[in-house]
């Protein structure tokens, strides 16, 4: 299937549920290599996936950004998180971590190359032509999705992960000047980068220095708040047996810290007992996804009122007799009929009003 962004094929389409779960491939400008992304749509917008469908609504969706070693599978597979998406009537899309290849350098770590991309664009040799996992996730993905699905347009979409999704979900919404994320959480997310040993090794051999690394530290972000977007609650979960929260790589404090420094609400969950794994992640993701859901319905109902308000033109109307339906009773106790009225030019102290909807009680009607 070719559009005018980019081609993409279904690898499968699995059914989940009463929706349905599909594995994406499509040939990156980005990272000049064929990627893989995972997309639930639940079954309200089932007809979106269908090339022949004309009017296609405007879907939802959740972006989850995964943590080192996973590709875009790992999420789909254990979180658990169909069924509460499928509920609150949003989409998941989950891009893989990297880009892959015979010609994408690697090193043998779990914590560099292959599978732990950063969500930056490098630029540094070996690594530049490749790594560009940031425009990937903020431009070209959701070109693709809201072109061929129409799914994310106008905004309508939020952005979570876990471990080094997490920090690219926060440093992600955090750079974001264009209102292009309604909301934002994370998992045991990597808060402060520059002062642990996964963001120091990563931003040297992508980005050339740690200091390169601080447009790209949620905590820095956040601190400096220069142009940052500001959201009404930023919510983490962390698990407080976690050992790379003991082993200093998550850092959520310093989050927290210059949060409460700038007047940014974030609701910071210890859940004790929990770990850094799925089995994590699963006891909490439909906290997560009601947490966006909810925010994204009333992004939606902003959209709505938008649309609304520019068909409020009335010029063509002014000083005019209006000639248009009406629902009438003609007297007490006698049913509404449908009419064509006509409505008078307004007199002195008179205002014609434009009834874009309504309800009726049966006390209303008599």
């Amino acid at each position: 299937r070719t559009g005018i962004m980019t081609s993409y094929k279904f690898i499968s389409t699995t059914r989940v549920g009463s929706g349905s779960y599909y594995r994406i491939s499509h040939d990156s400008t980005s990272t000049q290599t064929s990627m893989t992304f995972g997309l639930f749509v639940p079954s309200r917008f089932a007809t979106n996936m269908d090339e022949s469908a004309i009017n296609k609504e405007n879907v939802p969706v959740i972006y989850w950004l995964s943590g080192l070693t996973c590709d875009d599978t790992n999420f789909a597979m254990k979180a658990g998180a169909f069924s509460h998406a499928e509920r609150e009537n949003v989409a998941l899309v989950m891009p893989d971590t990297s880009p892959r290849g015979e010609d994408v350098p690697n090193v043998d770590s779990y914590d560099l190359g292959v599978g732990a991309g950063f969500y930056v664009n490098a630029t540094q040799e070996p690594y530049s032509k490749h790594y560009q996992m940031y425009s990937y996730v903020t431009e070209e993905l959701p070109a693709l999705l809201e072109e061929q699905f129409n799914i994310g347009k106008q905004g309508l979409r939020s952005i979570t992960g876990h471990s080094m999704g997490g920090h690219g979900a926060l440093t992600i919404a955090l750079k974001d000047n264009n209102k292009s994320w309604v909301s934002v959480s994370a998992f045991s997310p990597i808060c402060n980068p520059t002062n642990c040993p996964w963001g120091e090794k990563a931003f040297k051999a992508y980005l050339g220095s740690i200091d390169a690394g601080l447009a790209h530290d949620a905590t820095v972000l956040l601190s400096e708040n220069g142009g940052a977007t500001v959201y009404d609650e930023i919510l983490i979960e962390q698990g407080a047996d976690d050992n790379f929260l003991s082993g200093g790589q998550l850092l959520p404090e310093n989050f927290v810290d210059a949060a409460k420094s700038v007047g940014q609400k974030v609701t910071l969950n210890m859940r004790d007992g929990y770990d850094h794994s799925y089995y994590f992640i699963a006891s909490f993701i439909g906290d997560h996804i009601s947490f966006h859901a909810k925010r994204l319905r009333s992004k939606y109902a902003e959209i709505l009122v938008l649309e609304s308000s520019s068909s409020l033109d009335f010029s063509s109307t002014t000083g005019k007799t209006i000639t248009c339906q009406a629902m009438v009773a003609r007297a007490p106790r006698q049913p509404l009929t449908l009419e064509t009225i006509t409505v008078g030019v307004p007199l002195k102290g008179e205002v014609r009003v434009k009834v874009m909807a309504n309800a009726l009680c049966h006390t209303d009607i008599y």
